[in-house]
């Protein structure tokens, strides 16, 4: 309870009741604990290990300047901590003159307690305040060193956060990127010759610098959490890091295509010089056969056979060198448009040739037909009718001679066979016959 009486203010004037005895007291056992803890707290951030790492560390940018006020502000809370430890003490001491302390007594410890009794240097170069000194209350002095103590330990806590998590991140990415390079270089993807090998001197340059910002300036790579008031209440900021090893990643899989590439790059070229081999076989047999058509086909169009695909041929030579430069980024784009391009080079030859040699398979279908036919006549014993051998021989002459005019002998044929057809007429035709001239209608 509070004995009545007034004590001196900041002012000298009075402020309020004197405390009485058993107020002295709790106020004297609570400061003792806020002493204690407020003692503790102090130490154990002398001896945080962020605080070391801070202290030894050249900083720069944001870590650098706010590293600067929380070193003010430590100082600072020693020296508010040591003031608050002699105003304790002299209210200890002058607690203990007596068990009953007197009036004047009791107002000097409502004073000591309650009222701005306190004189602390300026902190001016944290607060702005433009005094040379000021004097607190004990409450207002433990209030400030609280927000101080916070604000530094968020500081610390923050830093410390970003070097425990962030270098060794990127120490483990850059072993990670040298395995990469180093499996880059055995397949030829080189900075300068292959876009992979570029993305990976960017990762390299990046990641060191990252190492090196992050290492000099961690609270640049802090993102408070939104609401939180607790000291170091956020997280490493890791955009740039996820950034480069998104990007490895990408890499590590371009060069896997690369090493696909590599092994299936043998079979694919064997393959292509194959199928260009045969088309350039089918093209020189179409030329012949063309050559051959002209001479045993009259008054028949045969069309033009093109030369051998000369383009296919030199960018198959290019595909070849760079399989031998381990170009393979050159390579696998240009293997895709060459296996569809001798595909349809072959296929192009192919029908070249059918379209040639038609003329051929058409007097091969007619001469078939008029033995065909011969056979016939013969197995009905009509062999020597004179008609029908005379007309034979007319088609026979005109498929066996050239250059063969297959209009002509077309028409001749089939006269042959009408007049077989007339001549068989009265007969009884078998079953064997029937096949024939079902060939015929």
């Amino acid at each position: 309870m509070g004995v009545p009486g007034p004590f001196p203010s900041f002012a000298g004037a009075p402020d309020g009741p004197v405390m009485g005895r058993e107020e002295v007291d709790r106020a004297l056992a609570k400061l003792a604990a806020e002493h204690e803890a407020i003692e503790s707290s102090l130490l154990a951030l002398q001896d945080h290990a962020g605080r070391r790492l801070l202290e030894g560390a050249e900083l720069t940018g944001v870590t650098k300047d706010r590293w600067s006020t929380t070193e003010q502000a430590i100082s600072l809370l020693w020296s508010y901590f040591d003031a608050y430890s002699e105003a304790l003490t002299r209210a200890r001491e002058l607690r203990s003159r007596h068990r009953w302390p007197t009036q004047e007594e009791l107002t000097e410890l409502t004073e000591l307690l309650c009222g701005t009794a306190i004189t602390l240097p300026s902190s001016a170069t944290l607060g702005g305040s433009p005094l040379l000194s000021e004097e607190l209350s004990l409450d207002r002095l433990v209030d400030r060193m609280n927000r101080w103590y916070a604000e530094a330990l968020g500081v610390i806590v923050s830093a410390d956060a970003v070097w425990s998590a962030l270098p060794a991140r990127i120490d483990m990415l850059s072993a990670e990127l040298h395995r990469t390079r180093s499996l880059a270089h055995s397949v030829g993807v080189r900075p300068g010759e292959h876009p992979s090998g570029d993305d990976l001197e960017q990762i390299t340059a990046e990641l060191t610098a990252l190492r090196a910002e992050v290492v000099s300036d961690p609270l640049a790579f802090w993102k408070p959490a939104g609401g939180s008031s607790a000291p170091g209440g956020g997280s490493p900021d890791t955009q740039r890091y996820d950034r480069s090893a998104r990007a490895l990643e990408d890499v590590r899989r371009e060069i896997e295509a690369v090493l696909d590439v590599r092994q299936d790059a043998e079979r694919r070229l064997m393959r292509l010089r194959d199928v260009l081999s045969r088309a350039d076989r089918t093209l020189a047999e179409a030329r012949q056969a063309r050559g051959e058509v002209l001479a045993k086909i009259a008054a028949s169009e045969v069309p033009a056979v093109s030369g051998p695909p000369t383009a296919l041929h030199e960018q198959l030579v290019a595909a070849a060198d760079y399989r031998r430069r381990s170009q393979w980024h050159r390579l696998s784009p240009l293997l895709e448009s060459l296996e569809q391009r001798a595909d349809d080079e072959l296929l192009r030859a192919r029908e070249s040739l059918t379209a040639v040699t038609a003329p051929l398979a058409v007097r091969a279908e007619l001469r078939g037909r008029l033995d065909a036919y011969k056979a016939k006549v013969a197995r009905h014993g009509m062999a020597e009718d004179p008609m029908l051998v005379e007309r034979y021989d007319v088609a026979r002459r005109m498929l066996w001679s050239a250059p063969c005019d297959l209009r002509a002998a077309e028409q001749a044929v089939l006269r042959y066979q009408r007049a077989a057809a007339e001549a068989l007429v009265p007969r009884q035709t078998g079953p064997a016959d029937e096949g024939i001239e079902g060939g015929t209608k």
